[in-house]
């Protein structure tokens, strides 16, 4: 049977606590939206950078679990993000595509845009292939 975000339980997690709602998510394609609200802010009052990768990595790890062969999941082993324009409100779309889905690791690429279509962030996530315990 192939993977579906049903597979994913209802908990507290930090993505509950950001805000991230998974609205897309296939092997191909992993869709994210955030607020951007106080509770996302860094001291001066924009999006903090932290919440962004967040988001991205979000994204990417869903599409790689997604992609992954039945019995096997995947964990982020790195991410990069360029922060590419500041925000104070509104809502993020963060959009995930396979650069690179191999046996033991996949490489996501990530594009973090505000509601007006503009490039906030751009993000590149590794992900190791594990088997699920």
């Amino acid at each position: 049977m192939p993977k579906s975000l049903s597979d994913f339980p209802a908990r507290e997690t930090l993505g509950d606590t950001l805000g991230i709602e998974i609205v897309e998510g296939t092997a191909g394609r992993c869709v994210a939206t955030m607020p951007v609200e106080p509770r996302h802010h860094q001291p001066l009052g924009y999006l903090h950078g932290g919440a962004t990768v967040a988001l991205a990595e979000t994204v990417a790890s869903v599409g790689a679990y997604l992609a992954a062969p039945d019995g096997f999941t995947a964990f982020g082993q790195e991410i990069n993000a360029n922060h590419l324009r500041p925000m104070r409100e509104g809502r993020l779309t963060a959009t995930g595509t396979p650069v690179h889905v191999g046996k033991t690791s996949q490489v996501w690429g990530v594009e973090v845009r505000d509601d007006a279509g503009h490039l906030v962030c751009i993000s590149r996530c590794t992900l190791a292939v594990v088997p699920l315990r």
